[in-house]
């Protein structure tokens, strides 16, 4: 299935803006489906097009690129005849897919932008990307933008339900809650997408398969080997510490304050022996950190301190595939307690990882907050998320408390208010009930997190 994303739109802001100055890379995860929009925008906005997959690229094509970049005549010419192709000056797109796998590719594009006939995209993995072009020249006519996961917004568009997220959005913007049949639709959809996720062929198989939660873990477990195999490809140096980090996501996720604890890892850990494994996985966009910021200012980035972090899955629907067994997934006892808002501790962490990862769809970096108390001897005040208008003018920050439970609490939101209010912009508090509003807290569902 071709499903709507919203990258589509900045393909055609690229295409207008740069007018074939520049060459576009879409950077994201594997399999988030960077390769299938890529190339139906091709299809759409250009009179033709060629796509080289680096992953299978013949030796034909890659003797082009080694033999004949001076002669773009006769290159074009092998590409053109090789995949059977016309190319159209100034109408024709060409695609590097994966093209981390083949560095020189990467290093002509200065080259082919100068040269104008055509324009150029190119896709692949981050991290991939970076650690194999030790021995290029990086292209300055070069634009990057990253790709994620299908948020929830994308997750409603693939079910036909586009009048409800524009209900929704409005809502938001009036602080009025939705009516009551509508809430309970929204929030089965965006249980569904707890469970499911935003990876492509999860939804596909969901969607093909009469909703059948079984089918898309299926699809899932593949990615999940997929990312293994990659770990695996990894550096000697840290390999087997990504590794470790990976395999304990949802362990980390299950605890209450839900930060990664080295010493669970290894005897005599620090952030600094680690500081190279979480740059990989972060950089290769399996996973989404949140760094403690402990002077909550809107310059988050500045007070940040790495040595307190969460680590949460890039994609919700993988960490459901990730932290339970096929056995418990087929039998269904956890989508049953999900859909039913049965939560334990252990499935609330799919609802707080769903939350970031609608904040990083959003293009938020993420962080929290915690005050210990000495006096009692333990955190007073424990902040889920917080996230900036990035204003430099009226700068605020928005603190976010992220509760699954029927019954919960604002105390921590509350004096965090106190101490702060000059600097805050709104304080939300996200749950599963309709909108309202008490004193200076925003309740908000969490399909609702899509607006922020």
């Amino acid at each position: 299935m071709i499903f709507k994303r919203k990258i589509y739109g900045k393909l055609l802001d690229w295409k207008k803006n740069a007018s074939g100055d520049k060459a576009l890379m879409v950077e994201g995860a594997r399999r988030i489906g960077k390769s299938t929009i890529v190339e139906e925008f091709a299809k759409a906005e250009y009179k033709s097009y060629l796509l080289i997959d680096f992953n299978d690229a013949s030796d034909i094509v890659e003797d082009a690129f080694n033999k004949y970049l001076n002669d773009l005549d006769t290159f074009f010419m092998i590409l053109s005849t090789e995949y059977g192709k016309q190319l159209y000056p100034g109408e024709s797109l060409i695609i590097f897919d994966e093209v981390q796998k083949f560095p020189k590719a990467r290093q002509s594009i200065k080259k082919l932008v100068k040269d104008g006939r055509f324009d150029y995209i190119e896709t692949g993995s981050p991290i991939s990307i970076q650690e194999n072009v030790k021995d290029i020249t990086i292209p300055s006519e070069e634009r990057t933008i990253k790709m994620y996961p299908m948020d929830f917004e994308e997750f409603c568009w693939a079910f036909g339900e586009d009048l409800l997220v524009s209900y929704i959005r409005k809502c938001f913007n009036d602080l009025t809650p939705l009516e009551d049949t509508l809430h309970h639709k929204a929030m089965l959809l965006f249980k569904q997408y707890i469970l499911v996720g935003g990876m492509p062929r999860s939804v596909s198989a969901y969607l093909e398969n009469n909703r059948s939660f079984h089918m898309a873990d299926a699809e899932k477990r593949d990615i999940l080997t997929l990312y293994r195999n990659d770990i695996g490809k990894a550096d000697v140096k840290y390999r087997s510490r990504i590794l470790s980090i990976f395999e304990q996501i949802p362990a980390f996720l299950s605890l209450h304050e839900k930060r990664v604890r080295l010493s669970n890892i290894e005897r005599n850990a620090n952030y600094p022996l680690y500081q190279d494994t979480f740059f990989w996985l972060g950089n290769s966009m399996m996973t989404n950190e949140c760094f403690n910021c402990n002077d909550p200012n809107v310059g988050l980035s500045l007070n940040e301190d790495r040595t307190y972090i969460k680590c949460y899955m890039g994609d919700t629907g993988l960490l459901v595939s990730h932290a339970f067994t096929e056995s418990e997934i087929s039998e269904g006892e956890l989508y049953r307690q999900i859909l039913h808002d049965n939560l334990s501790i252990n499935e609330g962490m799919l609802f707080e990882n769903a939350i970031a990862q609608c904040l990083v769809a959003n293009g938020y970096k993420l962080f929290f907050f915690t005050k210990y108390s000495e006096e009692k001897h333990r955190n007073d005040i424990e902040i889920d998320f917080l996230i900036s208008n990035g204003s430099i003018t009226k700068p605020k920050i928005y603190p976010i408390e992220v509760k699954s439970g029927k019954k919960y609490t604002t105390t921590s939101l509350g004096k965090f208010v106190d101490l702060y209010r000059n600097r805050i912009g709104k304080a939300y508090v996200i749950h599963t009930k309709n909108l309202s509003v008490k004193d200076d807290i925003i309740c908000i569902p969490s399909y609702m997190t899509m607006c922020l």
